[in-house]
């Protein structure tokens, strides 16, 4: 679908789940690989891929066939996928929901634990913030909705829990997921080119620090 004159927006549903976020995350890795004339960038979210594209070098009709022949394609997309292993400090000071989580699973603090690390995650998309990361899924039994209320500001290295999803903050944010402890991996450096180095499509997992 078109986003004014200079971008499209690529979506493979509405609601979230492993085999939507696929779609969108191997679609961005053939546009990356192979860029079509005029594309400016490509920005692959949870369940879709926005391109933005100069419209002096193309136009919205053809690059959406373009695209359309690349989602369509028969061959394995790229994979530039890599391994992190996210340590985390659960509860305390910087994990202020982290027992209250747990109390709502119905589980106790060890089982929580033992829970959230057992499966290895993919980086579902960046973005929201700077380098602000959202790994996923995790098993349906781990499901609990945003907190009622916003936060007004987390530190970095929040690590951050709702939805089926755990989310690590890379810089100061307001939150409504609940924060259940905190990393020192921080997936945003300015100083670096590119500043981030957790992409979609990794793999993640969670360790105790």
């Amino acid at each position: 679908m078109p986003l004014g004159d200079r971008a499209l927006l690529v979506r493979y549903g509405t609601v979230l789940d492993a085999a939507t976020n696929r779609a969108a995350t191997e679609l961005a890795a053939r546009l990356l690989d192979a860029p079509p004339t005029g594309v400016l960038e490509i920005a692959p979210n949870l369940i879709s891929v926005l391109v933005r594209y100069d419209p002096s070098e193309t136009t919205y009709a053809r690059l959406a066939a373009e695209i359309g022949l690349l989602a369509n394609a028969q061959i394995p997309a790229p994979s530039t996928a890599r391994h992190h292993s996210v340590p985390i400090f659960y509860g305390g000071t910087g994990g202020p929901d982290f027992e209250p989580v747990a109390d709502q699973l119905g589980m106790t603090p060890e089982a929580f634990v033992s829970a959230h690390q057992a499966d290895r995650l993919t980086v579902l998309a960046v973005g929201f913030a700077p380098g602000f990361v959202y790994c996923g899924l995790h098993a349906p039994a781990l499901i609990i909705p945003r907190r009622s209320t916003v936060r007004a500001q987390v530190p970095a290295g929040s690590v951050l829990f709702a939805a089926g999803q755990t989310a690590i903050a890379a810089t100061p944010i307001p939150t409504g997921w609940s924060v259940i402890g905190r990393t020192h991996m921080l997936n945003f450096d300015p100083d670096e080119n590119p500043p981030t180095f957790m992409r979609a499509g990794d793999t993640v997992s969670l360790v105790s620090a």
